[in-house]
């Protein structure tokens, strides 16, 4: 029965962080279109191309070239330097806590205030090479390594979090903010490209980042006043 109750709990905040999503991405869009994306409204005109025979040949070159080494060419020119730094401050120590712990103490109060811990907030703002290496960073924190961890076990990850202070408000806000926060940097990379400005790579940053943060903050309130 406590494994059902569980079960249920754990989908309603899963639904509940989804909704809370959704709802701040169409209230901000609501609100972007009514300030600095506002304008007159233009006409859509579809033009359908000349039907051609598709050319396999040139299918795979343009796919391979022009998407798929792009991508990773600037994959790596982000994740080498952000692997090295990552390294750098789990390894270098001053007075006996490494980097990684000092950023985390510095942070804790802000981290505290969104219902998180400075472990968790400084994993964030070092994976911004990509969101897949937060729970790595985070693991190797708690465990005091100076490598990333990987752990397949979901059982002795979730051990390992508990163990760490870690509650159902921290897990919703965890999820808040990775649905909420900066993109990662090939994204980011990709949005300069398009756009040609630094202007909207930056607001494409600081956005969803403070909405990320005011919701986590107006969570962890709302929990402590009700719960």
């Amino acid at each position: 029965m406590q494994g059902f109750s569980s079960s249920i709990l754990s989908t309603i905040a899963v639904i509940f962080v989804i909704l809370l999503g959704i709802l701040c991405t169409l209230i901000v869009s609501k609100i972007l279109s009514k300030t600095i994306l506002k304008g007159m409204p233009s006409s859509f005109v579809l033009e359908l191309p000349p039907y051609r025979k598709p050319q396999l040949g040139k299918i795979l070159i343009r796919s391979l070239f022009d998407r798929t080494l792009f991508v990773l060419g600037r994959a790596i020119s982000v994740a080498a330097p952000a692997g090295l730094i990552i390294w750098l401050f789990a390894n270098i120590g001053i007075h006996g806590d490494s980097l990684l712990t000092l950023i985390a103490n510095f942070l804790n109060p802000l981290a505290q205030l969104m219902g998180l811990d400075g472990y968790i907030l400084t994993a964030f703002i070092l994976g911004i090479p990509a969101n897949e290496i937060v729970l790595p960073i985070i693991l190797m924190c708690y465990l005091g390594g100076n490598s990333l961890v990987s752990l397949e076990d979901t059982f002795s990850i979730g051990q390992i979090l508990i163990s760490h202070g870690w509650t159902i408000l921290t897990a919703i806000n965890v999820m808040l903010f990775t649905i909420l926060h900066y993109p990662c940097a090939t994204t980011l990379l990709t949005i300069k490209k398009e756009t040609g400005s630094w202007k909207w790579t930056i607001l494409s940053f600081l956005l969803p980042t403070v909405c990320g943060i005011f919701l986590c903050i107006l969570t962890n309130l709302m929990y402590h006043i009700f719960i």
